[in-house]
């Protein structure tokens, strides 16, 4: 009976000890060591200029960082600082149909990121992209807003995990 009672009372102290901590939005970040990020305008440098995207990208990019992490988005001095610029923002024809004409057409964006952590010293500079194939029957202003809503996310989402995911 005593090894039983003494079983029962290690098992309880051990199932006491042991945690398990699961982070479903991929985030890896040690907050007792990083509490801010400062998060640069991205200006529109590409050669095409589309005047929502700025804004769009932008306040999508703030929107992860304050929905996913518990970090402090600051004007100037973070822990983490993202900086960049869209670089590109092109339309090609992809393939052409019978009647010499595109019958496919593909539009990419792309954005150039510098990130710096301050608190390790790291510092890296990347070019996230994202492109999508439209059919020529429609025009770039019928799809260009839901194209462009597709790829920030997916740009996003890259950077996100570039920068405090450890995937």
């Amino acid at each position: 009976m005593k090894r039983l009672i003494t079983l029962a009372i290690l098992t309880i102290i051990l199932a006491a000890s042991c945690t398990i901590s699961y982070k479903f939005n991929g985030a890896s970040i040690d907050y007792s060591k990083v509490k801010s990020i400062t998060i640069a305008e991205f200006p529109n440098n590409a050669a095409l200029v589309y005047p929502p995207l700025t804004t769009k990208f932008n306040d999508e990019l703030n929107n992860i960082y304050a929905s996913q992490t518990r970090l402090n988005i600051v004007s100037a001095g973070g822990d983490l600082d993202i900086s960049g610029a869209i670089t590109g923002y092109t339309l090609v024809p992809l393939s052409v149909g019978a009647n010499a004409l595109a019958a496919e057409n593909r539009l990419t964006l792309t954005v150039k990121v510098h990130f710096i952590n301050n608190i390790t010293g790291e510092e890296t500079d990347n070019s996230y992209s994202a492109n999508r194939t439209f059919p020529s029957t429609s025009t770039l202003n019928d799809v260009q807003d839901a194209l462009i809503d597709e790829m920030i996310e997916e740009i996003i989402d890259q950077i996100f995990n570039g920068t405090v995911a450890n995937w």
